[in-house]
């Protein structure tokens, strides 16, 4: 295989689309209107901030979960204060982004009275990039951290049998007058979700990235997919993966990822598992100079020439409201998915606001108030204001 990477069809998709599209194929496929909300805005969220990994691209996933019953979507998580500096949100087989949605601000104040708070999530379906969690903690001022298993794809070091998951974990600072300081790292060479896609694509990935079935290294991802990936930088990063699997198993009362496959029915999507996220209150361990000190790293870091932070990239691309160009075969194959199920698209225009136009998939009319609404020919449909289209939702 060669190192030439090939330019692929796209489509170009609004932000709202990919939402709505996101959210109507969760919708028809079971989720309720707060699992899909979830889900669907970390899903664009992913795609705005070019983590296409973790965009449209997860939504077969998701709802291969809900179709076999695997994932609950209705779930309804509570977190529960269990000591001033320890949170439990048992998600209810539900997938991970409305549970850790409704976790976050407690933990974040839970940080800011005892200086350290942990959150142990639970009985939930994580698919997502990590950064959203960790990055929600640093908007409210505490520094967060986020890991998670998953099932084995990664040999530890010294092996070419999978056992950890790719075991990611995400860092958030806080930063006074700019976006947090995030990272979101696999402690795998690479995300699985980026192997796929580069397969996806037909372009080669770094030796390294993993093995063969053959047990040897390799740059086709395809062979890869077949065996297995290999940690970031041999032991270190194995040792971390190794954490990782602690941390997110037996540290919140879930199992470790050999353990989640083993009781995982094979539907495609993600099993389920546990998250720990931790939050610290920098102002009182580190005292009001915090945030000014930090900042003297960063300036030096970004005097040197080719030195960027992390996180600074999605930002750049969060600050491009306009479309995303979206690998046509996915977003056909999501277009099929809802027209099987009976979707039919149309077109959403709203009056007010100069008349901002969506574009939703849904198919359900008949949860449709019609006195709020005019049908011109069979496709399109007026709203007169914007709280009538979240009624259309």
């Amino acid at each position: 295989m060669t190192g030439k990477k090939v330019t692929m069809k796209t489509i170009e998709i609004s932000l709202p689309d990919i939402y709505q599209l996101a959210y109507d194929c969760l919708r028809q496929a079971g989720a309720n209107h707060d699992n899909a909300d979830a889900v669907a805005d970390t899903v664009m969220r992913a795609e705005r901030d070019g983590s296409v990994s973790h965009g449209l691209f997860r939504i077969p996933g998701y709802l291969a979960t809900l179709k076999s019953g695997k994932v609950n979507g209705n779930a309804n998580p509570q977190p529960e204060q269990v000591t001033p500096a320890f949170i439990r949100c048992h998600g209810e087989n539900g997938h991970a982004p409305l549970a850790i949605n409704r976790s976050i601000e407690m933990l974040a104040n839970s940080a800011k009275i005892c200086g350290v708070a942990a959150l142990s999530l639970t009985h939930s379906h994580h698919f997502a990039a990590l950064w959203p969690e960790t990055e929600a903690l640093a908007e409210r001022g505490v520094v967060g951290f986020a890991c998670v298993s998953y099932t084995p794809m990664v040999a530890p070091a010294g092996g070419t049998e999978a056992l950890f998951g790719t075991n990611p974990i995400s860092f958030a600072w806080p930063r006074l007058n700019q976006p947090p300081l995030v990272f979101d790292m696999a402690t795998a060479a690479m995300a699985m979700g980026e192997v796929q896609i580069a397969a996806r694509d037909n372009h080669s990935v770094p030796l390294g990235t993993g093995l063969g079935p053959n047990g040897e290294l390799t740059e086709d991802p395809k062979e890869i997919l077949k065996g297995v990936l290999l940690p970031f930088g041999g032991h270190k990063g194995s040792a971390i993966s190794m954490m990782v699997e602690l941390m997110a198993g037996p540290m919140v009362g879930e199992g470790f990822s050999f353990e989640a496959a083993a009781s995982d029915n094979g539907d495609g999507g993600p099993p389920q598992g546990g998250e720990f996220i931790l939050a610290i209150s920098p102002q009182i361990m580190g005292g009001d100079n915090w945030a000014e000190h930090a900042e003297k790293l960063f300036s030096k870091l970004e005097s040197y020439e080719g030195i960027r932070l992390p996180g600074q990239r999605r930002h750049k691309m969060r600050n491009d409201t306009g479309p995303r160009a979206v690998n046509s075969e996915l977003l056909n194959k999501l277009r099929g998915i809802l027209t099987a199920f009976g979707g039919k698209g149309f077109r959403v225009v709203l009056n007010t606001f100069n008349r901002v136009q969506f574009v939703s998939y849904a198919h359900d009319f008949t949860a449709i108030d019609r006195a709020l609404l005019k049908v011109i020919g069979d496709c399109e449909l007026i709203v007169d204001h914007r709280s009538d289209f979240q009624a259309l939702r």
